[in-house]
């Protein structure tokens, strides 16, 4: 049976462990405002978006998952019709745009509540937005509308905002200014375009949770929605939450969209990666050792010349190896070996490092045995331990 791998076990108990912990640990309030509509978040606006139908009086109010033009192109819309956007960035391409003003022209109403909006589009209605950087703010403003039926005594603190924002109007002629902050600058505008109107508006915090389940704020975001007529209403979440819905969101998806969740996959992503670095190390196949090929020409001279000395052809024998030590001479210093003489003695000492008296008697002797026309056991044994001297003085 095989034995459970420990580096395995531990990953797998450190990563139930965490998420374990994470679901059950008290979760901190997560003040990110993601303007979802199925958020119940206090920058989130479940609580508006479930509680519309009641003041749309009936009329169906539907999520949007798709980007505009695809949904202006590819939806069986009726005659008129609202559409809605609560989100911090408007992004809108010329595409989208285009069908949008069609659909404005045609009788529909677009209300847009944020605080980026295409240069291109607020530039075609007669305005400006620009969002101010909140860090630099030195008060709250309060906001109010300009319709006395509507007005609030002392206007709505939206205190998460300092309501610094405004809208610069450029083209008065179709634009209607229907809220103010105390500063009375715009900050909510009706745009006349074709047959249809844009409601604009760049404060979508007061759409969230947090201010519409406040008794001191919860009238104004269904005050400012009352400008639009009782028609089906579509509520865009593609601006939000990207094209897929619930339904279509897949497992990964899912999971990169829990935070508890995220964290497991990474850490079990890096446990992966650690465990086949070093765990592949300890239990990869051993190296064999390879042992170095044997020099086999030293041990064949040895045995030849063991079966001359044996045999007692010691004046072949040592002509032989007379030969192979004058080679081994040439090829290691570079001499000509054919003349034996004071100079070769000289330079051979000097290039190897020998004592000069050593390489004098070995050259001595070999050119004795050169000269003798037969060489006994004696001359053999004599030469031999000449040129093995001169070999271990290197």
């Amino acid at each position: 049976m095989l034995k459970p791998n420990k580096y395995l076990l531990i990953l797998l108990t450190t990563v139930v462990a965490y998420v374990l912990y994470e679901y059950y640990r008290p979760k901190p309030i997560n003040w990110e405002p993601t303007y979802q509509n199925d958020d119940k978040i206090p920058f989130g606006t479940q609580a508006l978006f479930e509680l519309m139908p009641d003041a749309w009086q009936g009329a169906p109010i539907k999520t949007v998952r798709l980007p505009v033009y695809n949904f202006l192109t590819e939806t069986k819309l009726p005659v008129r019709s609202n559409y809605v956007f609560v989100c911090h960035d408007f992004n809108a391409d010329g595409n989208d745009l285009k069908k949008l003003l069609s659909y404005v022209g045609r009788g529909n109403n677009v209300f847009i509540s944020a605080y980026i909006l295409p240069d291109s589009l607020s530039t075609l209605l007669g305005f400006k937005a620009d969002e101010k950087d909140p860090l630099k703010a030195d008060s709250t403003l309060r906001q109010n509308f300009v319709n006395p039926q509507l007005r609030k005594a002392g206007g709505y603190n939206f205190f998460h905002d300092d309501g610094r924002n405004f809208l610069m109007i450029n083209k008065s002629q179709h634009v209607m200014v229907i809220g103010r902050n105390a500063r009375n600058e715009p900050t909510f505008i009706r745009v006349q375009y074709g047959k249809g109107q844009f409601f604009v508006h760049n404060l979508p915090l007061a759409f969230t949770n947090y201010y519409v389940l406040d008794k001191k704020t919860s009238d104004y975001a269904f005050k400012a929605l009352s400008y639009l007529p009782v028609l089906p209403t579509y509520w865009d979440e593609y601006q939000n939450q990207g094209r897929f819905d619930a339904d279509q969101q897949s497992v990964f998806r899912y999971i990169r969209s829990q935070p508890a969740l995220n964290w497991a996959y990474y850490l079990v992503a890096f446990g992966l990666l650690s465990y086949a670095i070093f765990a592949g190390k300890r239990t990869q196949r051993i190296i064999p050792v390879i042992e170095p090929a044997k020099n086999t020409s030293l041990d064949f001279v040895k045995t030849v010349g063991q079966m001359y000395f044996q045999q007692g052809e010691h004046d072949n024998l040592a002509r032989k190896k007379i030969q192979y030590f004058l080679a081994d001479i040439r090829d290691q210093y570079g001499l000509n070996t054919t003349v034996l003489d004071r100079e070769f003695i000289e330079t051979l000492s000097r290039k190897s490092g020998a004592p000069n008296d050593e390489t004098d008697e070995l050259v001595r002797l070999l050119r004795n045995a050169q000269k003798s026309t037969l060489l006994s056991e004696y001359d053999l044994l004599t030469l031999t331990r000449a040129m093995e001297r001169f070999k271990q003085a290197l």
